[in-house]
């Protein structure tokens, strides 16, 4: 199938009239771009015209657009705080990419929490031993069971919990209470603060929030029945954990070790000979290459076999590497744990999924969806 589309195929294949097709493109529905060949043309992605078309011809029973809705790269509800659009992520209007060269974490919780100059101050949270990630699920399931509910509370109180909430997680992860910036922090638990404070900083802000993905909308959710702060966390934590959303590193390296162990060509063809997705490459929402990775790739050189991977795979497949991969290859590059991606992933998103539960709870609604029943008829 062609990847492109003039305006009369687009407009052809969907019954359209030219401001209608241009209406699609203005909501994000269809992404458009310019004609090499001719200046005065504008092509339309094949893809996004034949999701419509789907659309279209299966009509607009209530059932249908439910289904639609929840398909991946669908709106399903309106929010403030996180956009994609014309291949880049936005935080309230920035360009993440350009935040990343300069703010803090701490910086993007107050412009996603839309709290202004709020300050923090640090709390010392009791953490308990063992491993990193037993530790952030038990500091945020402590919480979750204690803390109070949002309902009631005023904006200050909710944006007080919200940074403790943020606080304890990573106190969990370092091991113990600590001051200063969390890239610092983090930085400083693993060893390497000389060559990994700035990459680590870099990476925080550019995974801070992606619209609604999983996690966010399991905390959204969450959020959406009054629940506390800390449950809605909780709740991010867990889908987070899925190998199909935080848990990604794992199948990088795990494509690493087949590599090194089998030689770059002899890895990389038996993965596709199967058909299997190389992990950590291509993103359905940046059909252009995921400027996460390529902002994160910026701040420090990949190691030896990354970068020849990368290289090798993007020649194979054309596809770029996403957010997951550059994670990995910086992972690789400081010598850090093996969780530590997710874990850098989960202080990093718990900014988002605190955003979207405050905004959530702004709205006083709960989200219920309804199942489409294709179980035994009732008898």
């Amino acid at each position: 199938m062609q990847d492109w589309l003039t305006a009369q195929e687009a407009m052809a294949r969907l019954g359209l009239k030219p401001q209608t097709l241009y209406a699609y493109v203005s909501r994000g529905l269809i992404e458009a771009r310019g004609d090499e060949r001719d200046s005065r043309r504008s092509l339309y992605r094949a893809e996004d015209v034949a999701r419509l078309e789907h659309r279209k011809a299966r009509g607009r029973r209530p059932a249908a657009i439910a289904e639609d809705a929840i398909a991946y790269g669908e709106p399903v509800l309106a929010s403030g705080i996180t956009t994609i659009e014309r291949g880049g992520l936005w935080y309230r209007g920035q360009d993440a990419a350009r935040l990343a060269e300069s703010a803090k974490l701490e910086d993007i919780a107050r412009l996603l929490w839309n709290c202004g100059t709020q300050r923090f101050p640090p709390l010392a949270t009791i953490v308990p031993p063992g491993e990193p990630l037993a530790r952030i699920f038990a500091v945020i399931a402590a919480r979750a069971a204690t803390d109070r509910p949002m309902a009631g509370r005023t904006k200050k109180a909710l944006y007080l919990e919200a940074a403790a909430v943020l606080d304890a997680l990573v106190d969990a992860i370092a091991g113990g209470p600590g001051e200063g910036p969390i890239h610092a922090r983090l930085a400083s638990a693993w060893s390497c603060e000389a060559e990994g404070a700035e990459p680590i900083r870099r990476a925080l802000v550019l995974l801070a929030d992606h619209e609604l993905n999983a996690s966010t909308f399991a905390a959204r959710v969450t959020a959406s029945t009054g629940a506390s702060l800390a449950a809605c966390a909780m709740a991010g934590l867990a889908a987070l954990s899925g190998p199909l959303h935080g848990g990604v590193a794992p199948r990088v390296l795990a494509l690493m070790r087949e590599i090194e162990r089998d030689g770059l060509e002899t890895a990389l063809a038996a993965r596709l000979e199967t058909g299997a997705k190389l992990p950590g490459f291509g993103h359905p929402l940046y059909p252009g290459g995921d400027p996460r990775a390529r902002a994160l790739f910026a701040a420090f050189e990949p190691p030896p076999a990354y970068a020849q991977a990368q290289a090798a795979i993007g020649m194979l497949t054309g596809e770029e590497p996403n957010i997951d991969f550059a994670l990995s290859a910086l992972a690789a590059r400081l010598a850090l744990p093996e969780t530590a991606p997710f874990q850098i992933f989960a202080a990093a998103r718990c900014t988002g999924w605190l955003a979207h539960a405050l905004e959530q709870n702004e709205t006083g609604q709960l989200i219920r969806p309804r199942a489409r029943y294709v179980g035994p008829a009732p008898a």
